[in-house]
């Protein structure tokens, strides 16, 4: 086989392509997903950090400077007294008579007790202690001050160090006490050090905790205030920018009631600017007999008031009414009971009770007008009630209507909307049905979403908070 039709078979090499570092890595992206959400822990971590790496900076400068060197100086200079006796032992090798006073002598003037055991190897275990400093320190001294085979234990006893040397003729076993070798006392340092960032830690936290409690309570005003519940108690309070906060909000909260006011009022006047003519208007009617022509005369005072209505319970909101404790379960059973006895078949699943605390009149307002907008563009209506793990209550509304396009599902909920599609053109209305349920559940901290529904027309989903 030729050379070129081997390299024929052969494939091309593939191209590698540049190893792309995942977002999920990038250190910053790390960070920012492993740090606290909320603003307590930010801070606290802001405080302790700085504290724990000027901890750790101190105590990896203070053993490899000062606990170190004050270490190595005394190790050098109790090998040093042992180097003594060592060279004293083989200079003399048969004075065994003066080995007594040698002894005594390395026992009072040196602090540590000297035998010498003839005929006797050093041990072949080799102790390793988990903190190595003053055994390489002694390792250290040893090989260059002795030059014979040794043997050292830091750890078996705890008022001394056991160091052995091989001499020709045996052991010399020296023991002298830890304070010697051992800088003991350097740990109190230690202690001091992370007791006092201890304190000071505690102390942070202490007074980090009273200037957070502030915010998290205009915090939980604001929402609280958002969902149309009474905040008369809250004052401002904390630090300054704080307080400022506090009385913006205040302030803003003010405007926002005066200007629901001055709504209010004003459609008052308008309703009831508008009710006397057409109650004259009503009568009027109902003097003029009965015929085709006066019958559609009432059914457009019918709608009128109708309107009026709406306008009215838009502009007021349910702003007057106070939350109350109550079972969802049993107010849709009612709103389901008031459309039978309208000749509206409504299916119904819900668990066996849901209690909630809320405003019952505006909640069945928002339910109804939704359940209302369901029968009169479908023939099947399904009502189903859920609990979620974080404790909402979820409420789908479906039917099987006509359903509304997928562009306009966010418009319908505007003032005065009104679809042209084949759902609006047979039920005329003042559109603001959907309006007035979304302004409801929204005071209530919960919200409405329209989508596309199983039985083929809209699906209303109700957020609740309980």
């Amino acid at each position: 086989m030729s050379s070129t039709n081997v390299e024929s078979k052969i494939p091309p090499p593939a191209q590698r392509r540049p190893k792309q570092r995942s977002a999920a890595w990038h250190p910053f992206l790390l960070l920012k997903r492993l740090m606290p959400r909320g603003l307590y822990g930010r801070s606290l971590i802001i405080i302790v950090a700085p504290i724990v790496l000027l901890q750790a900076i101190v105590t990896y400068v203070f053993l490899e400077r000062h606990w170190q060197m004050v270490t190595e100086r005394l190790s050098s200079a109790v090998v040093s007294d042992i180097a003594l006796l060592v060279e004293a032992r083989t200079t003399f090798p048969e004075a065994t008579d003066g080995a007594p006073q040698l002894t005594a002598l390395a026992w009072e003037q040196l602090e540590m007790s000297v035998s010498f055991r003839t005929g006797e190897r050093l041990p072949e275990e080799t102790i390793t202690p988990k903190f190595s400093l003053l055994d390489s320190s002694l390792r250290v001294e040893i090989e260059k001050r002795i030059q014979r085979p040794y043997w050292i234990d830091t750890v078996s006893q705890s008022d001394y160090v056991d160091i052995r040397i091989q001499m020709p003729d045996g052991v010399i076993r020296v023991l002298p006490l830890r304070s010697r070798v051992y800088a003991t006392n350097s740990h109190i340092f230690l202690v001091w050090m992370v007791g006092a960032s201890l304190v000071l830690i505690t102390i942070a936290i202490l007074f980090l905790r009273n200037q957070i409690r502030p915010i998290e309570r205009l915090a939980l005003a604001a929402e609280s205030f958002g969902k149309g519940r009474d905040i008369t108690n809250f004052r401002p309070a904390g630090a300054q920018e704080v307080r400022r906060a506090a009385a913006a909000f205040i302030d803003m909260k003010e405007r926002i009631l005066r200007q629901i006011e001055q709504r209010t009022a004003m459609l008052a006047g308008v309703s009831h600017d508008l009710r006397t003519p057409l109650t004259r208007f009503k009568l009027q009617i109902a003097m003029m007999g009965d015929s085709p022509e006066i019958d559609d005369l009432k059914a457009d005072v019918r709608d009128m008031e109708h309107m009026l209505e709406d306008y009215l319970a838009f502009a007021r909101g349910e702003e007057g009414e106070m939350p109350t404790a109550l079972d969802l379960v049993d107010l849709l059973r009612e709103i389901q009971s008031d459309n039978e006895r309208k000749g509206h078949i409504i299916a119904l699943e819900t668990p066996g009770t849901l209690p909630v605390t809320l405003r019952r009149n505006a909640i069945k307002r928002c339910l109804t007008n939704l359940v209302d907008n369901a029968v009169k563009h479908g023939d099947t209506v399904r009502l189903t009630l859920s609990l979620s793990d974080k404790g909402t209550a979820h409420l789908h509304i479906d039917d099987n209507g006509e359903g509304i396009p997928e562009a306009e599902l966010e418009e319908v909920f505007r003032p005065f909307y009104r679809l042209d599609t084949a759902r609006n053109l047979d039920h005329p209305g003042t559109g603001l049905g959907l309006a007035i349920a979304l302004d409801i559940a929204r005071a209530h901290g919960g919200d409405i979403q329209l989508s596309h529904s199983p039985l083929g027309g809209l699906r209303a989903e109700v957020t609740l908070p309980l």
